[in-house]
């Protein structure tokens, strides 16, 4: 493997985590604490955040504060929007997307977590599971999040109790079989003062596993992404126009799945013509090979006429090319899902428009219930659809690919993004 290639492996340090849980479980002030004990934010930044603290009459310094970025948000005391917040450590570097914990921003969540390694599921020890611990550790293991970290926070509330630690540990485990998700870590911690956060907790001797950061800067991502169907969509076509580059065409985009080498036999979408890779040019030079996440242009070897929304996969593994499609929907806006209803579609970087046909159930997200009777889809409802678009789509299911599996619905109409989906 060349030089260049270890400069673009780099990008497997960056680790995307989001926050979940019930209002109130403190997921801005483990944030806060986490950026703080990690030394990720400026003096002035505490200075701002520890001068409205005490204007405000509160004891100590609210770590929140560094997290809520909306005025309403500092206001109310809640998070509203998503905020993303990056830190780095000498270990990794992190973003994080601090998602809201209230039913009628579901929609939020699922935006912030969308594109997650990570997620971190809040429990307040006093409370132990409620609604939202399922409802958001189920949309969790719906948007295939690989890796889900049980926080059972505020154990300074409940003596640092190893009972109650347990207790939700074994409910929980319980619960999470009927989720689709492998890797689950309990930590006890308290976000306030900072147990089990960044330093380990003196409080809590019967813990004997790891601190959270110490989890999040070791926890393997490598192969969260999907290095073995070659899929690389077209963003935009290079075309220089200059006497340097005369005769330079290069289709640029972002690698969705598999290993892309200089030589490679591959096969381009729609046309299904057959061709190899020429040259990989990437913003650090030449490469021999790309693989997601990773950014570059292909050159290829024959002249076809490629265009943004065609893909180039391998000739022997190529994805699903359909109209029809069977999709997990989380609807986005205030006026419903319309039945027959026409939308436009994305999907990785085509564009087509597209009718609902059928909606088949309403997930009820604390039980798991399919309700067929009920077919009023509204906003932050889960449902299942079944669409038709105007032109073929080239996907894989979401559960195989998480990039090109899913779509997200625009009203042409209004131009809003009214549901992001998964395809099934």
């Amino acid at each position: 493997m060349n030089e260049n290639t270890n400069i673009q492996l780099d990008h497997t340090d960056l680790l995307r985590f989001t926050t979940a849980g019930s209002v109130d479980d403190g997921k801005s002030t483990l944030i806060g604490r986490l950026l703080y004990d990690s030394k990720s934010i400026f003096e002035d930044q505490y200075d701002a955040v520890k001068q409205t603290s005490e204007r405000r009459g509160e004891e100590g310094v609210n770590l929140a504060l560094l997290t809520d970025g909306l005025k309403a948000e500092r206001e109310q005391g809640i998070t509203i929007d998503v905020a993303y917040r990056y830190f780095a450590t000498p270990n990794r570097k992190f973003i994080i997307a601090d998602t809201p914990g209230h039913i009628q921003y579901t929609r939020n969540m699922v935006t912030g977590a969308s594109t997650a390694n990570v997620a971190l599921v809040l429990i307040d020890a006093r409370n132990g599971i409620v609604e939202q611990t399922r409802r958001h550790s189920f949309i969790a293991s719906l948007l295939q999040i690989p890796h889900l970290i049980v926080c059972i926070n505020k154990m300074d509330l409940v003596d640092y109790s190893q009972e109650v630690f347990e207790n939700i540990k074994k409910e929980f485990s319980q619960f999470s079989y009927k989720l689709d998700v492998n890797d689950v870590h309990f930590i006890p911690i308290s976000a306030l003062n900072g147990d089990n956060v960044v330093e380990e907790s003196e409080n809590m001797p019967w813990y004997k596993g790891t601190t959270l950061l110490y989890y999040l800067e070791n926890v393997h991502i490598g192969s969260d992404h999907n290095f073995i169907d070659c899929r690389f969509p077209v963003q935009y076509v290079i075309r220089p126009y200059n006497d340097q580059f005369h005769d330079y065409r290069g289709y640029a985009g972002r690698i969705a799945g598999g290993v892309f080498k200089k030589g490679d036999k591959v096969t381009l979408l729609p046309s299904g013509f057959t061709t190899k890779i020429a040259k990989i040019d990437s913003f650090d030079g030449e490469l021999n090979e790309a693989h997601p996440p990773m950014s570059v242009t292909m050159l290829l070897e024959d002249d076809y006429d490629l265009s943004r929304g065609d893909m180039i996969v391998r000739e022997n593994n190529q994805p699903t090319v359909e109209q029809d499609l069977d999709v997990m929907l989380c609807w986005f806006n205030e006026r419903p899902l319309q039945l027959r209803g026409k939308y436009s579609i994305l999907h990785s970087t085509r564009e087509a428009r597209c009718i609902i046909k059928e909606i088949r159930y309403k997930l009820d997200i604390n039980t798991l219930h399919r309700n067929q009777e009920d077919k009023t889809i509204g906003m932050n409802d889960i449902s299942r659809v079944h669409l038709r678009t105007t032109k073929p789509l080239f996907f894989d299911s979401y559960r195989k690919n998480r990039i090109t599996g899913s779509i997200i619905l625009v009203d042409e109409g209004t131009n809003e993004t009214v549901a992001a989906g998964m395809i099934i």
